[in-house]
């Protein structure tokens, strides 16, 4: 299917808890992040939407370097499981522990917020457009499962500048990163979730080339992944779900996607170095190789694990961009994954 655009009034789908019919695992989101390449810092921003019970969650997460395999290891967390909806004045979208959102203009730019409550950590940031707000439908294997609440979604590379401070320590913040929201999805607290491999979302920007590219899926299995033999993607599912580029501001399909993961992190096993070759509609051809400067563990379900990093990566030209890595696996591949450090196996 052709890629699409959504228009710039989805950004408040959802941001009031509304008519249903809903289901305890349907959600929206917002999401926004930051980094801090030199500092190894990446920043995930957050907010959940559960309109069934109505509750919210989320929403502040910073995390700094590689040693974070709990999410209580991060530099700073505020995260609550369940705050009510957040007070929506105008454009602007404010969370019970003080995180904010205010769209300046709706599908172009947006303001984000926070003060700690002791004082300590701050940013402000804003956040402009540099691609179209691409839509998709599914960013998790098979949360798409209830065509008839017309689940949707966007994503969208940003550039980022502000100020952070984290801890009583000072950055100023100048990063490409994406934003994403998804509505009406439906994300399971059931055991096993819906897939046994790890799937993993990987957007990167290179602002030497502005070339945009992403994707969101699984390790391609003829590259032997840690899990080969072992666990398998879902019949009839493909390896990638979701992926496109925008190169100079022209949206292309993908057609192609390989994942590779050389290193896994040795006590949370999200990738530390992988390689991703793509082919877009064009014929052309890509090669992004990545390698993660910082990497936390992040709450999520409990039925899940889930993680987000800072990834610097190298074109095949040799033009450097980074990007977030986020990805989610299931007890699946956590008991796989158990069974190797126990064992000692490969």
């Amino acid at each position: 299917m052709a890629l699409q655009t959504h228009p710039a009034d989805t950004d408040l789908i959802g941001v009031e808890p509304g008519a249903g019919p809903w289901e305890p695992s349907t959600v929206h989101t917002h999401y926004f992040g930051f980094q801090v390449p030199e500092a190894a810092i990446g920043g995930f921003l957050y907010i959940r939407y559960q309109p069934f019970f109505p509750l919210s969650q989320g929403s502040v997460i910073i995390f700094e370097g590689l040693d974070n395999p709990a999410h209580l290891d991060a530099a700073f967390l505020d995260w609550q499981m369940a705050m009510p909806y957040p007070q929506v004045t105008g454009q602007a979208i404010t969370t019970a522990n003080g995180f904010r959102i205010d769209f300046l203009e709706l599908g172009r730019s947006a303001r984000t917020t926070y003060t700690s409550s002791d004082g300590t950590t701050s940013f402000d940031l804003m956040h402009t457009a540099v691609t179209p707000l691409v839509a998709r439908s599914a960013v998790i294997p098979g949360e798409n499962i209830h065509e008839s609440d017309g689940p949707g979604g966007t994503e969208q590379f940003m550039h980022c500048v502000g100020e952070l401070t984290l801890r009583r320590r000072n950055y100023s913040v100048d990063c490409y990163m994406p934003r994403d929201r998804s509505w009406r999805q439906s994300r399971t607290e059931q055991r096993g979730g819906r897939h046994d491999p790890p799937v993993a979302w990987t957007p990167i920007y290179f602002p030497d080339t502005r070339l945009a590219f992403n994707q969101v899926g699984f390790e391609s299995p003829e590259t032997e992944p840690v899990w080969a033999g072992a666990l398998a993607i879902p019949p009839g599912a493909p390896e990638y779900h979701f992926a496109w580029i925008c190169a100079d501001g022209e949206l292309r399909e993908v057609t192609d996607v390989c994942r590779s993961v050389e290193e896994l992190h040795p006590q949370l096993p999200a990738p530390l170095r992988q390689t991703i070759e793509a082919r877009d509609d064009t014929g052309a051809r890509y090669r992004f190789t990545g390698e993660a400067v910082a990497l936390a563990a992040i709450p999520s379900w409990p039925n899940a694990a889930t993680f987000d990093s800072v990834v610097r990566w190298t074109d095949a030209d040799g033009h450097l961009g980074y990007g977030p890595c986020q990805g989610i696996w299931y007890d699946g591949f956590a008991q796989l994954m158990k069974m190797k450090r126990l064992t000692g196996a490969r």
